[in-house]
């Protein structure tokens, strides 16, 4: 099993094979299956995620129980069609499916946890603008996805995915340099600029805290999810640009994990710091869970 991006990069240059394909056969010696198994397997998430996508703009859009959340998937889809907008309109696609698939998630749909479900509009979000811009068929999207898990496999085995571990860059950030790998990927980059777009991502989000909003995974995650998304494409240009991160990949981890380790505990998913704790955010906890202190684990 691959355990570290370095390794990964070298393999992919001595055998000539993508890093797409590298996962497949990873996953064929680590689990037993087959080829087609494992591209079965990630063909139904690609469903789920499209199909979540597509729900959150169908209508008037999803809303979650709370209201804290919902309906900005497809505000965002209407400003598109407007054809006057300041950002470049797959960039606005990115963000609209972003948004859109954590609405999902939020209103207690189905999603697939990407690498967390409070992560799951990100890669879902470029991926779905690159496939567009690429005009990707079905395969090329499903090996995007195989390319984004490689990378995520090792943050997840070298530092933390979960925002109570580590904050929200180990969740957004995470998800916003594994969809930027894959993008370079699928844009025809090598595995070193997919390398380098990764660690740009990452390092972009270094810090980041997680700190929601009476504890749920709506504000300010939803909105998180598409800064993640625009990090990520944003990044994978600048490697297919040929500009390169000093900091390598596996550097890029490790700081994260440290600076995970260093973030006090209310900014940590207690829903204790942060946005959590602003007046409006104590505000809208006690309105909605009836609580005039957050939950702790005293």
């Amino acid at each position: 099993m691959y355990m570290s991006i370095k390794e990964i990069v070298e393999a992919s240059k001595e055998t000539g094979k993508s890093l797409s394909q590298l996962m497949i056969e990873q996953e064929m010696e680590v689990t037993g299956a087959s080829k087609e198994e494992v591209l079965e397997g990630m063909r139904n998430h690609l469903h789920t995620m499209q199909q979540a996508a597509d729900q959150s703009v169908e209508g008037e859009g999803v809303h979650s129980p709370t209201g804290l959340s919902g309906g900005d998937a497809i505000k965002m889809l209407k400003y598109r069609q407007k054809g006057k907008t300041l950002s470049d309109d797959r960039m606005l696609k990115a963000v609209q499916d972003a948004l859109g698939t954590n609405e999902v998630n939020a209103a207690m749909g189905v999603i697939c946890a990407t690498p967390t479900a409070g992560a799951s509009g990100t890669i879902p979000g470029v991926l779905f603008s690159v496939a567009e811009t690429l005009d990707l068929d079905e395969e090329q999207q499903i090996r995007f996805l195989l390319t984004s898990a490689l990378f995520g496999m090792v943050v997840a085995n070298n530092a933390m995915i979960a925002g109570a571990v580590g904050g929200c860059q180990a969740e957004v950030g995470s998800a916003s340099a594994m969809a930027a790998a894959a993008a370079v990927e699928a844009a025809g980059g090598t595995a070193e600029q997919s390398s380098h777009a990764f660690s740009t991502a990452l390092g972009n989000l270094l810090g980041l805290v997680c700190d929601p909003v009476a504890g749920l995974v709506e504000v300010p995650c939803v909105k998180r999810n598409a800064v993640g998304a625009g990090n990520a494409l944003i990044a994978a240009d600048m490697a297919l640009a040929g500009i390169e991160n000093i900091i390598p990949a596996d550097e890029t981890i490790e700081a994260m994990r440290k600076i995970g380790r260093q973030m006090p505990q209310e900014l940590r998913e207690t829903g204790l710091g942060g946005t959590a704790a602003t007046p409006t955010g104590i505000r809208l906890r006690e309105q909605i869970l009836g609580q005039t202190e957050p939950l702790t684990d005293d």
